[in-house]
């Protein structure tokens, strides 16, 4: 959004003006930004994208059409981006966003200007923290250390105690792991744990999303007017596949503070000191000295394994459990 602002903004981003304004609100009508609540984004979501796009601009000199999780492209959604990608409309910008560059398809990067954002460092999120959010300076340097640079995870984890309480739980899972049963438990306990907080972020949000509906297809006598039944059952089909995404990207979070687990391991091993989960620095030493630093290795090569195979859509409960069979 900075980026698509500062393309709008008459001096180059400001971050003052009604441009910058209205685009980091969300609000600006010349910009559409499209953040997929399912596990992948479709071809007829890209198609409504490319409709859009002929628009001309209302306001700027640019219509901005932004995709998150640019990955999550089917292959079949690629293809139909791919000729808009190469021949534009003269006035439209398309900004895709992945977490790397080869994560997208080939086809697709190919065809783009790539544009590297850098992470920012611990003490810049820690000033972001204090300054926007108005925590104390303990608890910004805690969230910007272990958020590992993600401005919108270290604001969540500094504002929010449930984050970190969570986040506590899912370390300590870790040290739980001695046996085959113990590894059992500790994947569905953290498959419970991705599941509450989905549930406690989306139910609210679809309650309201489905009452909103029923109101507006709800005919003068006592049933729906035509086409709310199917209306209503479309509903709650994105709701449950946004669920399920969320489930897997919470899941995929936890793993990510795992990882910085054994990073602290490899990194005490290694003979440093600096390490991110400082209120874990004494389980951390101790796991430090009973395995070598091959072992720490192989530990954060199952864990990037296990991310890639929540990629491919594997079960969550069989992907934890056989990841936490190997950590052990």
């Amino acid at each position: 959004l900075a980026f698509a602002a500062a393309l709008l903004c008459s001096d180059g981003g400001c971050g003052k003006c009604l441009d910058c304004q209205t685009v980091l609100a969300g609000t600006h009508i010349d910009v559409e930004r499209f953040n997929p609540s399912g596990l992948s984004i479709k071809a007829e979501e890209v198609r409504e994208l490319i409709s859009r796009s002929a628009w001309s601009p209302s306001v700027g000199s640019w219509r901005i059409v932004i995709i998150e999780d640019a990955d999550r492209l089917t292959e079949t959604a690629a293809n139909a981006l791919l000729k808009t990608i190469e021949e534009p409309e003269t006035h439209t910008l398309w900004l895709l966003c992945a977490p790397t560059l080869t994560d997208v398809s080939v086809t697709i990067r190919s065809r783009c200007r790539h544009l590297q954002l850098r992470t920012p460092s611990t003490l810049s999120v820690e000033e972001f923290l204090i300054k926007n959010t108005g925590v104390d300076s303990k608890n910004a340097a805690f969230a910007a250390r272990v958020s590992q640079g993600h401005i919108g995870r270290a604001r969540f984890i500094a504002t929010n105690q449930g984050a970190q309480s969570r986040r506590r739980e899912i370390l300590s899972l870790i040290f739980s792991l001695k046996d085959i049963s113990s590894c059992f438990k500790a994947a569905a306990r953290l498959l419970d744990i991705a599941q509450e907080q989905a549930e406690s972020e989306n139910s609210e949000r679809d309650s309201k999303q489905l009452q909103q509906l029923q109101d507006a297809y709800q005919g003068t006598g006592r049933g729906m007017i035509s086409g709310g039944a199917k209306a209503i059952k479309d509903l709650e089909k994105e709701q449950k596949s946004a669920t399920t995404r969320a489930i897997r990207d919470n899941i995929d979070g936890a793993l990510l503070d795992i990882a910085s687990l054994y990073r602290d391991i490899l990194l005490i091993q290694s003979g440093s000191q600096e390490i991110l989960n400082i209120d874990f620095r004494q389980e951390i030493t101790e796991l430090a000295s009973a395995s070598p630093a091959k072992r720490s290795i192989e530990q954060i090569e199952a864990l990037l394994e296990a991310r890639a195979n929540l990629g491919r859509n594997s079960a969550p409960l069989s992907t934890l459990e056989s990841l936490f069979c190997a950590l052990k």
